[in-house]
């Protein structure tokens, strides 16, 4: 039963510190990133198994990780509101050309981010060039290009 607790509890506090982290963590890892997670992978690996390196305990571990996936999905499927909490919602970045100051601070991303998805992704040169320019729920910045 140890096994479940640990496996839940680090699941529900990997979660939250991804979450709060911002999505465009997820989006473009640098080498700092990597080394990061590699890190909290072996920092976590120790958390959750502790002293107990077992087969049985392993696979345990792994079936409560897989069963607090299903069960988070099902949870978003059933209630919108969870589905915001835990994976948050797009934020308008630019908007008629106008560069949106706050919400850009709040997801960490700066104009450059913006001008280069909309120059790889549309050509697009200039911030009035751009219509929209939306930071999506999985890290992706959309570009909706002026006509």
């Amino acid at each position: 039963m140890e096994t479940v607790i640990r496996g839940a509890v680090v699941f529900i506090v990997l979660l939250v510190i991804i979450r709060l982290s911002g999505r465009r963590t997820l989006a473009q890892m640098t080498a700092f990133d990597l080394v990061l997670v590699l890190i909290v992978a072996e920092t976590t690996q120790q958390a959750l198994l502790g002293d107990d390196f077992s087969i049985i305990n392993a696979v345990i571990l792994i079936i409560t990780l897989f069963t607090l996936d299903i069960l988070m999905s099902y949870l978003k499927e059933h209630s919108p509101r969870a589905e915001k909490l835990l994976d948050g919602v797009p934020t308008v970045l630019i908007s008629l050309g106008k560069p949106d100051a706050r919400a850009l601070k709040r997801a960490r991303v700066d104009i450059e981010d913006v001008l280069e998805s909309a120059r790889s992704k549309h050509g697009v040169e200039r911030l009035d060039q751009i219509k929209f320019a939306v930071l999506e729920v999985g890290g992706d910045i959309s570009i909706v290009p002026e006509q």
